[in-house]
């Protein structure tokens, strides 16, 4: 007979934090096999109701749905990089304009260090002399760590491939394991835990690719509206840089900067990209965000930007990308096991406005 023994708060404490030191020791140790894992794992999800449904409507075999849907998928991917490809080789055309643009900029900027700033151009030339030497000393590493990069690129994005086609044609076979792994007793717990992280998960990817839609359309028509050639590119790889916290926008406005050197040098069009960007990011950050991206994982402001530093300080971009949806995750689970259920509350946006302490009468003798 089995007897539960029941541990001091202190006990509980140790034990919970003792194992999240581990896994988070366990992902940065192993971060180059377990990101494309989890990565393909939330495509795995995404896909999963196409899955279904050409499993279980059409018929299709377990293995001819899973490469249906990758398939489905690639050809949404290549569509993008192939009309960005377009775009770009067609903005090369304009590359003599681009760099007289640039020249003309750059002087402007000289200009105004000048005055503002009483550093002679002569000084500033002499300085860029010296970075862009120093530059040349380290170009041949920084080409060979770039190739090697791309590589590893074109190397992880095969192998989530691969695992996003295991990860949908064993979905029972990982289920059956969990179920053996559990008593039967907390087997609806666990079948409502698989049930909230699956609609979860595809909510969350579901709702960022509409914010990439609507970030991209406001950017296109923003830049449109102030005269950039290519609007619908750099709108479009607004959108998509949007997705990474932080310093995705920060690139995509550098290079949409330099895009508008297609057209013209003049300083009012590069406010106007700033402009533009700072709208976007308003009403991207305000509306968008709480209303799609907030709204179905309901993690709070805090723990999300805690979680982003620590997932981009783990594994780089991957890691920023992966934390909300990691998040969402452990909240599901914390809420539904009652002695971490504090920390899934913790972890929620449901904030009181206010809070009373209750405190038991106790009965005085007379």
């Amino acid at each position: 007979m089995t007897r539960s023994i029941t541990l001091p708060f202190y006990a509980k404490l140790c034990f919970i934090l003792v194992t999240l030191i581990c896994f988070a020791f366990i992902f940065c140790t192993g971060k180059d096999i377990l990101t494309p894992v989890l990565l393909a794992f939330l495509f795995a999800v995404l896909l999963l109701p196409i899955f279904t449904f050409l499993n279980t409507k059409f018929k299709f075999p377990r293995h001819l749905a899973a490469i249906v849907c990758l398939l489905i998928f690639l050809s949404f991917i290549v569509g993008i990089l192939v009309f960005i490809s377009y775009q770009v080789t067609y903005m090369a055309n304009d590359f003599d304009t681009i760099k007289k643009n640039a020249n003309s900029f750059i002087i402007e900027i000289h200009k105004f260090i000048r005055e503002n700033f009483q550093v002679s151009i002569g000084e500033q030339k002499k300085y860029i002399d010296t970075v862009t030497k120093d530059s040349v000393k380290n170009g041949q590493a920084t080409i060979v760590s770039s190739l090697i990069s791309i590589s590893d690129v074109l190397l992880d994005s095969t192998i989530i491939i691969i695992y996003t086609f295991l990860f949908l044609i064993y979905k029972e076979h990982f289920k059956l394991f969990l179920a053996k792994l559990i008593s039967p007793k907390n087997h609806p717990v666990l079948k409502d835990i698989l049930s909230q992280i699956k609609v979860s998960v595809n909510k969350y990817i579901v709702s960022l690719i509409i914010e990439m839609i609507v970030v991209s359309v406001l950017t296109s028509i923003g830049l449109w509206i102030i005269g950039i050639k290519y609007f619908i590119l750099l709108g479009l790889i607004t959108g998509i840089l949007n997705l990474i916290p932080y310093i995705g926008i920060l690139i995509a406005g550098i290079i949409t900067v330099l895009a508008s050197l297609t057209g013209s040098a003049d300083t009012s069009v590069i406010l106007g990209i700033l402009i533009v960007n700072i709208i976007v990011q308003f009403i991207d950050n305000n509306l968008l965000v709480p209303l799609i991206i907030n709204s179905k994982v309901e993690i709070n402001a805090f723990v999300s930007i805690m979680g982003i530093i620590v997932g981009g300080a783990a594994a780089g971009i991957a890691g920023m990308f992966l934390a909300i949806p990691l998040l969402a995750i452990l909240k599901i689970i914390f809420d539904r096991i009652e002695s971490l259920a504090p920390w899934g509350y913790l972890m929620g946006n449901h904030v009181p406005r206010k809070f009373r302490w209750r405190t038991r009468k106790t009965a005085v003798d007379n």
